[in-house]
């Protein structure tokens, strides 16, 4: 745990493991080891159609969790990676159901519509690596929350870790949820500890966290601390460890003071261009460690 620069307690949580349960490379235990000793708080085990129940292992919380992979990998029949947090039960989401193609979209609906049921945080992982379009993500439904960094994406498979654009362009179709980064551990290499979310929780408890996931108390980190704050109706606040970049995102193409670049930059207020509807941030250190805020929409966002 620690007290963020606004005094506010946040513990530090990795959504998205694997483990030699599915293609992971390390066990449970070697896997709780290791994040427990880089300072996690939690972590949950995510290995494929497999529902890892909420418990404690090597001294770390350990939430609920199991990722459902549907569609294969030829993503132009519709490739869906959801990821289930704190499910208070198992899903029981069929093996079969894995390499459907054709009907991928309606299981990955009634597999989100399980995880929800069961209290779940559910998030969608890696859409640039699925090459999700933002047309998929929308008939998707009620999902709580989507991946906009995944490790090992970047580093052990196609290089498209980043979904930057298919989250702008969601957002642009009136779908705003909360944006995680992950590890997606496989390989226990350079997609270890790689990415986490800090929450804002004052205890290490399964449901406290999802709550605080799934109404976007959280931010999404390599390192750097972030916070964007809405100040007025037309204004927001970005408040941050000492960066070198600061880059903002919404629905416009071009807006004056989108980007900013310096040495120890740490606050930045900004106020809304015309027919903005939402604002995002990313962060950059002086090592390239990146963190993301959530989305905040402005007062008009219907209009």
């Amino acid at each position: 745990m620690i007290v963020d620069m606004l005094g506010k307690t946040r513990i530090k949580v990795s959504l998205h493991i694997h483990t030699n349960i599915s293609d992971g490379r390390k066990t449970p235990e070697e896997a709780a080891r290791m994040y427990r000793e880089e300072g996690y708080d939690a972590i949950a085990f995510t290995d494929h159609f497999t529902y890892g129940e909420e418990g404690e292992i090597e001294g770390i919380k350990v939430l609920s969790g199991a990722e459902y992979d549907i569609g294969g990998h030829d993503s132009s029949h519709g490739t869906y990676h959801i990821i289930g947090i704190g499910m208070t039960s198992d899903p029981e989401i069929p093996l079969d159901w894995k390499d459907v193609k054709k009907t991928s979209l309606q299981k990955s609906i009634e597999t989100i519509k399980q995880i929800k049921l069961r209290n779940g945080f559910c998030m969608i992982g890696h859409p640039a690596w699925s090459l999700n379009t933002p047309e998929q993500l929308l008939s998707l439904g009620d999902f709580d929350g989507i991946e906009i960094y995944n490790a090992v994406s970047e580093w052990g498979e196609s290089d498209r870790a980043y979904s930057g654009s298919q989250v702008d362009c969601l957002a642009n179709l009136g779908k705003i949820v909360p944006l995680t980064a992950t590890d997606d551990t496989h390989y226990y290499e350079y997609d270890f500890a790689r990415a986490f979310v800090m929450v804002e929780a004052v205890d290490i408890d399964s449901q406290s966290i999802v709550r605080a996931l799934k109404a976007g108390r959280f931010y999404a980190s390599q390192g750097p601390e972030i916070h964007l704050i809405k100040t007025a109706p037309d204004k927001v606040k970005l408040l941050c460890s000492p960066c070198v970049k600061v880059s903002l995102f919404s629905n416009i193409v071009w807006a004056p003071k989108h980007k900013y670049l310096g040495e120890d930059i740490v606050e930045i207020e900004y106020t809304r261009a015309p027919h903005e509807k939402f604002i995002r941030a990313e962060i950059t250190d002086v090592d390239g460690n990146m963190a993301w805020s959530n989305i905040i929409t402005f007062d008009d966002f219907e209009d």
